[in-house]
């Protein structure tokens, strides 16, 4: 079996005494690189790429202030800033760790080291930084697939693709359930852009936002004369997207006589514009979406029982962004991306404060809501790192952790619930992923406090 590669590891510290002890301690675990001062750090970090760098903020050629570690920080931070750079430092004051943490970096330790620590910390950033790049990885090849647009690496969301693929070759009508902002547009021209139908019209109308009034004859069209105004004949909604797909989101808000009409063409394939007696043939596809519950509509009177079943032959749920684990943080850096190159941005990254802001943030509005606001932070920021409040998430502050030591636990419980989802709850395969042993992380488990209902179901072997 081919022996996995070491991560690669640099240590910058002008002290060769800890470099000595740093290789013994490390080496057999890291496939270790090492630097006494910015210029060597800068160009290892530039040849080597790791993914974790141990930093002291004490270099030369002023050893005694934590300035020129900050400026190592801050221009690795912009060759990658997706590394993760632990400060480690004999100047321990508060002031410093702040400036440090607030600048980009991971994780501050201070001098002397306990070296089990700081082994737990390298193996957190070290499968944080597997994260990432897998994540990335994951998203090109959603991108690469067509799915026009939509991101997801979580099981929730390949769920998603999954169901798009089966049901896009197919004539069945779709409903889409989900919360505002979950996508399900998104998702809907995803259908129609794998289907054979991809060459024809794509139309999608909000239900709720159109008058009762007009509605009828948005949809369905009307004949000159058939009311005041009518000047001309017209076709509608449904007719205009012949030979392609009409997409009807809050399909939950059509009033009952409206339902009776889109039932009759579900049925019959037929359309009678509104003050005309012929009808006309009419081949369309029909996916509705909504984020009400329409069975309850049903018992409440509102909406037809029958058109429900005509409309939900195959029902795909968008799941809610909150329910979508790390995906938060694979989005968050889309967008980052897509809006700091087009406002000519560049190297712009989110700082520690922001991302655990974004993992703790509810997103009642979902992805609409997440784009909206690193959107306006893009543009409104004035440095290359958002904070929480670029974000206009600082309400969150109150509880966010007011030590390092709890900013460590934090992030680390979210790490370790996030395996055991991904895992079902397995022990052995979670830890394999984190890179410990099974007692390591049933310590970390009670520890951290996770219960265990988010353990999933022990093994015993």
């Amino acid at each position: 079996m081919k022996e996995e590669p070491k991560p690669k590891l640099l240590l910058v510290d002008d002290d060769e005494e800890i470099r000595t002890q740093m290789k013994w301690a490390l080496g057999s675990d890291y496939d270790l690189s090492m630097a006494g001062d910015r210029a060597e750090a800068v160009q290892a970090f530039g040849r080597e790429r790791p993914g974790v760098v141990l930093l002291d903020l004490g270099l030369p050629p002023k050893a005694n202030e934590p300035d020129e570690g900050l400026a190592t920080l801050d221009e690795i931070i912009t060759l990658d800033a997706l590394a993760k750079v632990i400060i480690i430092s004999g100047q321990g004051e508060k002031q410093n760790a702040i400036r440090a943490v607030g600048a980009g970096a991971y994780d501050f330790l201070v001098k002397p080291i306990e070296m089990e620590e700081l082994k737990l910390v390298l193996r957190r950033a070290v499968h944080v930084v597997y994260l990432e790049h897998e994540h990335r990885r994951l998203r090109e090849e959603t991108q690469v697939a067509g799915f026009e647009g939509m991101v997801g690496a979580s099981s929730e969301m390949q769920g998603v693709f999954a169901y798009i693929r089966k049901v896009a070759g197919t004539t069945a009508p779709v409903l889409l359930l989900g919360e505002s902002g979950t996508g399900k547009e998104l998702a809907a021209l995803a259908i129609h852009q794998r289907s054979s139908r991809k060459d024809g019209p794509f139309i999608a109308i909000n239900c709720n936002g159109i008058p009762e009034s007009l509605l009828e004859s948005e949809l369905f069209g009307h004949e000159k004369g058939a009311f005041t105004g009518a000047h001309v004949q017209r076709k509608g909604l449904i007719e205009s997207a012949s030979g392609g797909t009409l997409f009807l989101d809050e399909v939950g808000e059509l009033p009952p006589p409206i339902q009776v009409k889109l039932l009759r063409f579900l049925q019959e394939q037929t359309v009678q514009r509104v003050g005309g007696r012929q009808e006309i043939q009419i081949d369309t596809r029909v996916i509705a979406a909504t984020n009400a519950d329409l069975k309850q509509g049903i018992s409440a009177g509102k909406f037809r029982e029958d058109l429900y079943f005509r409309l939900a032959v195959v029902v795909i749920r968008l799941p809610a962004l909150r329910d979508r684990g790390d995906d938060v943080a694979v989005l968050a850096r889309e967008f980052l991306q897509r809006y700091a190159a087009q406002n000519n941005k560049r190297n712009m990254a989110f700082s520690p404060d922001a991302k655990r802001a974004l993992y703790r943030h509810n997103w009642s509005g979902n992805v609409r809501e997440l784009q909206n606001r690193v959107k306006r932070a893009v543009i409104m920021a004035d440095g290359k790192r958002l904070t929480a409040e670029d974000l206009e998430l600082t309400d969150l502050s109150d509880t966010q952790p007011a030590t390092l030591r709890e900013a460590r636990d934090t992030v680390e419980k979210e790490v370790v619930q996030s395996a055991l989802r991904r895992h079902q709850g397995k022990i052995t395969s979670a830890a394999a992923e984190l890179g410990i042993s099974r007692p390591t992380l049933y310590e970390l488990m009670e520890r951290l406090r996770i219960p265990k209902a988010d353990r999933g179901q022990e093994e015993t072997d």
